[in-house]
């Protein structure tokens, strides 16, 4: 049993691998050229690995020229966010400064009122003397 076992595994994992190694070929990638043994086929993989090379650099390159752009959008629509709030700001300060005067200047006169005519004073004093 451990026989038929072994003789099977010795027949189906060639087969396995084999065909592994087929699908491989399918797959573009860098390739180790240098198990071919003759020159056309090695200069052949050489040639596949320099297509596969620049064809990777230039979707590399396409697709971080998307990203700077679109970050370079986003940067300008950020700048003109800055300057409209930047305004906001500018037009507010001088309605904040002139809020803040006029509450100061209510609580003066609440406290000038809180605080009894000097003239009472001098007559208070005078019943107190009498």
């Amino acid at each position: 049993m451990n026989s038929r076992i072994a003789l099977t595994l010795g027949i189906v994992a060639p087969c396995v691998l084999v065909a592994a190694a087929s699908r491989a070929q399918d797959v573009p990638g860098i390739e180790i050229c240098t198990v071919e043994k003759t020159m056309e086929r090695r200069t052949s993989c050489l040639q596949s690995n320099v297509d596969f090379l620049q064809k990777t650099l230039t979707r590399l390159a396409a697709d971080h020229a998307q990203k700077l752009d679109a970050a370079n959008r986003q940067i300008e629509g950020l700048k003109a966010t800055v300057a409209s709030l930047q305004k906001i700001v500018d037009d507010l300060q001088p309605a904040q400064k002139k809020a803040a005067e006029d509450t100061k200047k209510a609580e003066d006169s609440k406290k000038k009122a809180d605080v009894p005519p000097a003239k009472d004073a001098p007559a208070a004093a005078k019943e107190g003397g009498k």
